[in-house]
């Protein structure tokens, strides 16, 4: 395993869609465990493809220690309810928003191991999975944020 470069907030790369990873490799499987890596080295909760430079659908996620999710070629099937959050982005390093995220969501997709997978996740887990999906789509929290703060100041 190796720990990857973040990339942060004005690299055009986490403005861009993913495309399809289809199948999951050694390769694949490579990626995602140096994307585990990274996030904890980076004390991050979650860590998607386009923040380590990779152009794939794919995110890991860490939301409690030793609960490691791997989600590859990701859908959200449900969303329900509401609730706000405070979020942050290790690709938007010194910075936190106010978004409002779904309450409850049911998200599938590939594991580490190509297997078909689905979850529903609520409260913190449902925030930290559309946080990471959301990079998916070139999509950062601070444009969905109602409030920004310089942790900083």
């Amino acid at each position: 395993m190796a720990l990857r470069n973040i990339v942060t907030e004005g690299d055009p790369i986490l403005r861009k869609q993913c495309k399809p990873v289809g199948e999951v490799t050694e390769r694949i499987q490579m990626i995602l465990d140096d994307m585990v890596e990274t996030m904890r080295d980076a004390e991050g909760v979650g860590l998607a493809a386009p923040q380590v430079g990779i152009m794939r659908r794919m995110f890991v996620a860490e939301p409690e220690p030793e609960r490691v999710y791997c989600f590859v070629d990701p859908e959200i099937v449900t969303l329900e309810g509401e609730q706000e959050s405070l979020e942050g982005c290790l690709s938007v390093p010194g910075m936190t928003g106010t978004v409002m995220r779904p309450e409850r969501i049911r998200i599938r997709g590939l594991d580490r191991y190509g297997k078909m997978q689905e979850y529903d996740f609520e409260g913190m887990d449902a925030i930290v999975m559309c946080h990471e999906f959301d990079h998916l789509e070139g999509v950062l929290y601070i444009d969905k944020a109602v409030e920004m703060h310089d942790m900083n100041e």
